[in-house]
């Protein structure tokens, strides 16, 4: 898909204007309309790089959690909860995976209802490579430095724990 052209003005800054002027100052709508605008502008450059694997940013998240799990798979609903999703959108996900050859499923002998999701030989090597390249594109944040990124995730991290992603232990 071709990039738009470039505006002459930021309009989201010019939104803020005329929202000032017909509402009073909000500077939380100018806030999240550029968090929205950076959320899309992110996705899709991260799709773009993991797409010629077969995969989305959500699939490539599930890869990366079985990777990092002790034996290499996860029961569904652990995979739901550690990536914040709702369980449908999680078996659509390692369904997915599963069609692709990039992830297993089996009965967890554990829970006689639950299943298990276990990451393949050629799961791992799609998540290293597709890995790779998003750290070669610094994941979309290369207008960013490593302090700069640090800002970001403490500035967030207050907005996560408001909403119950997690206790802050600080």
């Amino acid at each position: 898909m071709p990039k738009p052209l470039s505006l002459a003005f930021d309009p989201i800054a010019r939104a803020d204007e005329l929202w000032r002027q017909r509402w009073g100052a909000v500077p939380s709508m100018g806030a999240i309309t550029s968090i929205m605008r950076a959320h899309q502008i992110l996705l899709s450059e991260v799709d773009a790089v993991v797409k010629p694997y077969g995969l989305t940013f959500a699939r490539y998240e599930a890869l990366v959690l079985l990777t990092f799990s002790k034996a290499g798979e996860l029961p569904m609903s652990k995979i739901g909860e550690r990536l914040m999703v709702h369980p449908t959108s999680v078996t659509n996900t390692v369904d997915r995976l599963v069609k692709s050859g990039l992830v297993a499923k089996r009965p967890n002998p554990n829970d006689g209802r639950g299943t298990l999701a276990s990451i393949t030989d050629k799961g791992r090597e799609v998540c290293d490579a597709a890995t790779r390249d998003l750290m070669a594109m610094d994941f979309g944040l290369g207008a960013y430095d490593d302090e700069e990124c640090a800002e970001i995730f403490a500035m967030l991290r207050p907005l996560r724990v408001t909403a119950g992603d997690f206790k802050d232990a600080d």
